[in-house]
């Protein structure tokens, strides 16, 4: 799910890659390939677990998004780096943090919103949006053509109970569209709710901000490129230089 800024796109155009190459250029915005700011949460979060929804084709498209070239977790240093304070936390309580998306390549979000605008696929509806039609998620907002992820600051992440051996219990799932995903939500249950508290308040004691429609979506408050999207792939090879 995308979540910050949606551009004005007007009517549905036609040849939906280049109406959003062309959006993005009117916009002035030039995504950068350069990833030396960067770092891998598992190196600096070894504790974390990764299950990188966006490599898999078990997400709201149904298919391997686009940049996502390898199941790894990229952030900003200054991000990670308060991640594993995040981390270090939760652990003295018996949890972990898993992992379901970090940085996010420009080209993925233009993925997510060329799906949206311009196929009729929606074969994944029953588990991701089975409250909404398809047609309705871009104009609401659920997906978009930029996103705070591909500023390398933002990470969607829950708890892993280590006494379980299971997730944490939400009340909900990671990317589903709809009320229920809300922080605020209260139609579930007191565990339920005191769940994604407990995580909130973790992620918000080091630094980073929630937003509202999203109990696992969090960015660093402070992130070293506000202003900056990213479009470098997702995989080894990025990093290495």
């Amino acid at each position: 799910m995308t979540d910050s800024q949606t551009i004005d796109y007007g009517e549905m155009p036609a040849d939906v890659e280049k109406y959003l190459a062309d959006l993005l250029e009117s916009n002035g915005i030039h995504p950068s390939n350069d990833a030396s700011g960067f770092v891998s949460v598992s190196d600096i979060v070894p504790d974390a677990l990764l299950e990188i929804r966006y490599f898999s084709t078990f997400n709201f498209v149904g298919e391997r998004i686009d940049g996502y070239e390898e199941p790894l977790a990229f952030m900003t240093k200054k991000a990670a780096k308060a991640l594993r304070e995040v981390s270090d936390e939760v652990i003295a309580l018996g949890y972990r943090l898993k992992v379901f998306d970090a940085y996010r390549p420009q080209q993925a979000v233009t993925h997510f919103a060329r799906w949206a605008m311009g196929s009729d696929d929606a074969h994944m509806k029953e588990y991701f949006f089975p409250e909404l039609e398809k047609g309705v998620l871009f104009p609401e907002g659920y997906i978009a053509t930029l996103s705070s992820h591909s500023r390398g600051s933002t990470i969607d992440l829950t708890l892993f109970d280590m006494k379980s051996n299971k997730e944490v219990d939400m009340g909900g799932d990671f990317d589903y569209f709809g009320k229920s995903s809300y922080p605020t939500y209260t139609e579930v249950t007191v565990e339920q709710y005191a769940n994604r508290w407990l995580l909130r308040d973790a992620m918000m004691a080091h630094g980073f901000l929630p937003i509202a429609n999203e109990w696992w979506h969090f960015t660093l408050k402070d992130e070293p490129y506000p202003d900056t999207y990213f479009c470098f792939p997702v995989n080894s090879d990025s990093l290495a230089c």
